[in-house]
C-alpha cells in the first residue's frame, strides 16, 4: 500500500456509535403516527452502513416503497432534531486522533447516511476544524465507491484510503480502487482489508508514523 495523501472516514461504527439515537428517531415517529412497530438497538446495529433504501425495506416490509420513503423522510427530520441533543458515543481517541491526523493529512467523512447528518455529527463532536469535506449518501443517493471517486476528483486526491467498519465498506473501497483500512471495534466484520486496527489510537499512531 502506498503512503496515503488523505484519509476518508466512514462515520457510524468508525468515529461514533449513535445507534440508540437513530432507533429513537424511528420509534418516536412510529409512536406519533400510531404505527405498531419498534426498532431495537440490536436490529438497527445490523443495518449500520447500509444505504437507506435497504434499511427502510427491512424496517418496514409491510409498506410499499412510496410509504416507506415518506416515513423515512419524517424520521430523518426527527433525527436532525434529536441528534444534537442525544448525540452518541464518540469512540475513544477519535477527537484527539483527528486533531493529530489533520496536521498531516486532509481528513474527509463519507457515510451512507441522510443529507445533513454528517454536519450534525461534526458540530456535536466539535471536530469541524479538522474536517476538509464530507459527503453523505443522501446528497446524491449514489454508492460509496462513486462518492469516494467524487471526493478524489473534487480535491485532487491521488492516494486516499477509506477507513470503515463493515464488509460493505471494503467492497466499495475496492470498487473505487483505493485501499481499505478496517476498524474492528465497529459494527461489522470482514477479512477484506489492507490494514486492520482494533482501536482509534493505534490507527492514529500508525498514520502519524508513516
Amino acid at each position: 500500500m502506498q503512503k496515503p495523501d488523505s484519509l476518508i472516514f466512514d462515520m457510524d461504527g468508525t468515529l461514533w456509535d449513535a445507534v440508540d439515537t437513530y432507533a429513537e428517531s424511528w420509534n418516536a415517529v412510529f409512536r406519533d403516527m400510531g404505527i405498531d412497530n419498534t426498532v431495537t438497538r440490536e436490529q438497527l446495529s445490523q443495518m449500520v452502513g447500509m444505504e437507506g433504501r435497504k434499511v427502510i425495506g427491512l424496517i418496514m416490509p409491510d409498506f410499499n416503497e412510496e410509504k416507506r420513503q415518506a416515513i423515512y423522510a419524517i424520521v430523518n427530520e426527527r433525527r436532525r432534531t434529536i441528534l444534537p441533543e442525544m448525540g452518541g458515543i464518540l469512540y475513544d481517541g477519535v477527537r484527539e486522533g483527528l486533531h493529530q491526523l489533520a496536521e498531516k493529512y486532509p481528513i474527509f467523512i463519507l457515510s451512507n447516511c441522510a443529507k445533513g447528518i454528517i454536519r450534525l455529527f461534526i458540530d456535536w463532536a466539535g471536530i469541524d476544524e479538522h474536517i476538509t469535506d464530507e459527503l453523505a449518501h443522501g446528497v446524491n443517493f449514489m454508492p460509496k465507491q462513486h462518492n469516494i471517486k467524487l471526493l478524489m476528483e473534487k480535491h485532487g486526491l491521488k492516494n486516499p484510503v477509506y477507513i470503515g467498519d463493515t464488509h460493505g465498506d471494503g467492497e466499495e473501497s475496492r470498487q473505487a480502487g483505493v485501499p481499505f483500512v478496517f476498524v474492528s471495534y465497529g459494527f461489522g466484520t470482514t477479512d477484506n482489508y489492507d490494514l486492520k486496527f482494533d482501536d482509534f489510537k493505534s490507527l492514529t499512531h500508525y498514520f502519524m508514523d508513516l
